[in-house]
C-alpha cells in the first residue's frame, strides 16, 4: 500500500523547542538565563510533556498554552529565575515564532512535488500551531494543522491518531507519521501508521509496543526513504 499522505508532530520535530530560551538568553541583560538556558530548555520540554500525559490519564484537558506555560513556570523555578516577569513573557512571546529546522521547507517542498499531502498533527492549539507555522514561513506547503483540542485529549491517545483518517479518507497504512518523539513515534506505529522517527539526540529506542520503520538523525533524508 502506497504512502499518500505524510503527517508531522510539530514541535520538536518540525519546529526547534529550545529556540525560544536560546535566543532569549542570547539578549542583552540575559546573564542568568545564559548561564542555563540549556536546563531550562530540557526541563521546560520535558514537563510540557509529562504534564499532557498526567492531564491525559486524569482526564483533565486543557489547552496546550496553559500546559505550556505551567511547564514553563516549572523550570524557570527550578532554575532561580521565578521572579523575573519579564522574561518569562519573553520566552513565551518567543516560543509563539519558534524556528523551524534548517532542513524543513526543503523536505516539505521535495515531498509535495512528489504529490505527497503533508500535514501536522499535534497536541499543540490551533493558535499556537497557526503563529508558528506563519511564523516559519511554511504555510504553503502545509495541508492542515490537525490538533488535539479537536478531541480534547493528548497524544498518545489513539483517538487523536483518528483524526487523520477522519480528515484524509486513507487508511493507515498509507500514512507516514514523522515524530521527534520516540514514544509518539511508537504509538503511532502501533496504531497502523508507518512511522520515522527523527532521532535527533541520538537516544535508546523506546521499549513501547511499536516500533518505528524508520530512524532518522534530521528530516534531510525523508524524502529520499524508499515507501513513496
Amino acid at each position: 500500500m502506497p504512502v499518500t499522505t505524510c503527517i508531522f508532530d510539530a514541535y520538536g520535530t518540525l519546529f526547534d523547542v529550545a529556540a525560544a530560551a536560546r535566543v532569549a538568553a542570547a539578549e542583552p541583560g540575559r546573564e542568568a538565563l545564559a548561564a542555563c538556558w540549556p536546563k531550562l530548555a530540557e526541563d521546560w520540554r520535558i514537563k510540557q510533556l509529562s504534564y499532557s500525559w498526567l492531564r491525559a490519564v486524569a482526564g483533565q484537558y486543557c489547552d496546550f498554552w496553559v500546559v505550556t506555560q505551567d511547564a514553563l513556570d516549572w523550570a524557570l523555578e527550578a532554575q532561580g529565575l521565578a521572579g523575573d516577569a519579564a522574561l518569562r513573557t519573553r520566552l513565551l512571546a518567543l516560543y509563539r515564532e519558534l524556528a523551524a529546522y534548517a532542513e524543513v521547507p526543503a523536505m516539505l517542498r521535495a515531498l509535495q512535488d512528489r504529490g505527497l499531502t503533508c500535514a501536522i498533527l499535534s497536541n499543540g492549539s490551533p493558535g499556537m500551531l497557526a503563529d508558528a507555522v506563519a511564523s516559519a514561513g511554511i504555510g504553503e506547503l502545509l495541508d492542515s494543522c490537525l490538533s488535539v483540542d479537536s478531541v480534547g485529549i493528548f497524544k498518545p491517545a489513539r483517538v487523536v491518531y483518528d483524526l487523520v483518517g477522519q480528515r484524509y479518507g486513507c487508511a493507515p497504512g498509507e500514512v507516514l507519521f514523522v515524530s521527534s518523539n520516540g514514544w509518539d513515534a511508537a504509538a503511532a506505529a502501533d496504531y497502523g501508521f508507518v512511522t520515522a522517527w527523527v532521532n535527533r539526540r541520538g537516544e535508546p529506542i523506546d521499549r513501547l509496543p511499536g516500533r518505528p520503520a524508520h530512524i532518522l538523525t534530521d528530516l534531510s533524508d525523508l524524502p529520499n526513504l524508499e515507501i513513496f
